[in-house]
């Protein structure tokens, strides 16, 4: 089988019409570069060039050899720069993962950002709870995380890199009894049904939102009709109860909804990255961008 560096050698000669020219554009010397044509047209089984007085001329079998081999270096050189593009965080898929409390409106900016840093990726997005994925990540079926805290399960295959904390505040029905009000204290919630429920054995907003009532020394009264994603507002807006949500999903528009600020000074919100312990330099390009951006 022939060598990629013979293949490369007979296209150097093909290209400049002789050994000695391309001998010296390949900085070795004329008689090895002859040595290893020879080589090449004795594994092939015929003649590449016609050798002549004023340099070489391919063969009818040489120009058709030159025409196939020609697309396969193109080929090998076009993957290796794909391969450079990826390992320098320019091109491939980024499979980023987002909890519900972390709406996509609010990830837009970085996204848009990264995308212009690397015009040849792009990006997979998906809206995964925050406890599944730690194990989504470790597992290797997704490249980044952004979740909420606090995250009840850890594993040894992720790194935590925790972002800037954000208010929390109250979404109400427009027509409730607090909705008029400037601001309110979490203690002002003590007798409203939430439509977030806490999982026992999942952390994220809900559980954030509890551990923050019983430092209140009350337990949140759940509503009839309780969720724990995004459509969560759309029970709020239909009058079933309330919820506490961070700053970035007060964003988030429904009709027959409002929110108000809550003044409490620990009522705020975490976040944070999960990288795998050796995260592609896509992610690594993306969590860059996340940092800088609460820098």
């Amino acid at each position: 089988m022939p060598s990629l560096k013979q293949i490369r050698y007979f296209l150097t000669v093909a290209d400049l019409g002789g050994f000695t020219p391309a001998a010296t554009a390949l900085f070795i010397a004329q008689p090895a570069l002859s040595r290893q044509i020879a080589q090449l047209e004795q594994e092939l089984g015929f003649s590449l060039f016609d050798r002549e007085a004023r340099g070489v001329r391919l063969t009818a079998a040489g120009a058709v050899y030159r025409d196939r081999v020609l697309a396969v270096d193109k080929l090998l050189g076009a993957a290796a720069e794909e391969g450079g593009q990826l390992a320098r965080g320019e091109a491939g898929v980024l499979r980023l993962l987002h909890s519900s409390s972390i709406p996509a409106s609010s990830l837009m900016q970085p996204i848009s950002r990264f995308l212009d840093e690397s015009p040849k990726a792009r990006i997979e997005l998906d809206r995964v709870g925050s406890e599944v994925q730690v194990s989504e990540v470790a597992n290797g079926k997704a490249d980044i995380g952004i979740l909420r805290l606090p995250v009840l399960r850890r594993d040894p295959g992720v790194v935590f890199v925790e972002l800037a904390t954000e208010p929390l505040w109250v979404a109400l029905p427009k027509a409730h009894h607090l909705a008029s009000r400037e601001s309110l204290c979490i203690a002002d919630l003590k007798s409203e049904p939430f439509v977030s429920a806490v999982h026992r054995e999942r952390g994220g907003l809900a559980r954030l939102v509890t551990d923050l009532c019983l430092r209140n020394n009350f337990v949140p009264g759940i509503a009839r009709v309780t969720s724990r994603k995004t459509s969560m507002l759309n029970l709020v807006a239909a009058g079933f109860g309330i919820a506490v949500v961070p700053q970035s999903m007060a964003s988030v528009v429904a009709e027959g909804l409002t929110y108000l600020r809550l003044r409490d000074e620990e009522a705020r919100a975490s976040s944070a990255l999960i990288l795998p312990l050796r995260p592609t330099s896509l992610a690594s390009r993306f969590a860059d961008i996340m940092v800088r951006r609460v820098a």
